[in-house]
Formats: C-alpha cells, sequence, structure tokens
C-alpha cells in the first residue's frame, strides 16, 4: 500500500462516522479508531501482519500553559518549501502573525501552517516529512 493510498483512508475515516477501521491487505495491517464522545483519535502505526502491534509515536509532550501550533488536518508535514531549501522557522526564531510555519500534504494538495500571532518560536515539536493527525502539536511558542 502506497503513502497516498494510507492518507487516502485516514482523510477518508477522518471524514466519515467510522468509529473504528481495521485494514489487512496482504502482510499490511492498518487500525484507526476514534474515541466514543470525542473528536480525539487515536492512530496505530502500520504493522506487518502477524507482528506485535506497536503504539504510534507520541507527538512530544508539551506542558498545558505553553502555546502550540497544531496541525490543521492529517498528513505529512513539512518543515521547507523544498528538500534543497532551508527550513521555514527554526527554534529561537520571531514570527510575524500569518507567517508561514511549516506546510502540510494530504493528498497531494500542499497547505501552509501559519503563525497565529507574532511569537517566538520556542521548540519545533516534529521532524520533517513526519505524518500527522489533526491537532497534533507541531510547534510550541511564546507570544511577543
Amino acid at each position: 500500500m502506497t503513502h497516498q493510498e494510507i492518507l487516502s483512508l485516514i482523510a477518508a475515516f477522518d471524514g466519515s462516522s467510522l468509529e473504528t477501521l481495521k485494514l489487512t491487505q496482504g502482510d499490511f495491517s492498518m487500525e484507526m479508531t476514534r474515541s466514543a464522545g470525542s473528536e480525539a483519535r487515536r492512530m496505530i502505526a502500520p504493522q506487518p501482519a502477524g507482528t506485535e502491534e506497536a503504539p504510534a509515536s507520541a507527538p512530544t509532550p508539551v506542558a498545558a500553559s505553553e502555546n502550540r501550533i497544531t496541525a490543521p488536518m492529517v498528513g505529512t508535514f513539512y518543515t521547507a518549501p523544498a528538500p534543497d531549501q532551508p527550513p521555514f522557522v527554526q527554534e529561537g526564531d520571531r514570527v510575524c502573525k500569518g507567517q508561514t510555519v511549516g506546510l502540510i500534504e494530504a493528498m497531494k494538495m500542499m497547505s501552509e501552517v501559519t503563525a497565529p500571532c507574532e511569537c517566538v518560536i520556542e521548540k519545533v515539536l516534529v521532524k520533517n516529512a513526519e505524518l500527522v493527525a489533526f491537532g497534533t502539536p507541531l510547534f510550541s511558542y511564546k507570544p511577543c
């Protein structure tokens, strides 16, 4: 199963009323569940069939009092506009409201992730080209 097919399945699950989706295709296995009564989702990383199921990697912990820029959708997060380009922002950078801080690719479409206010990026919480879910913390910041 290709990366794009997986992203399409995630998007379809996100837009549905299903609470659980399990898929096994050859040696590929994937399971997604939605917590009852909430929008929270848990995604289990794809595992070859017949192996123990490992929990999905958890986002970097962020204190509740910290301000966060979160993923507005499911997709692949990119820190730079192209592989040979420098990242949009780095830790310690001061950014303006609406400034692009990253990109999320979903279904071959790139969407900008922007700063919600004038702030200083304190920490980058995800790696380049990492698959993120809706609401995943991407950056912690300090308002200016």
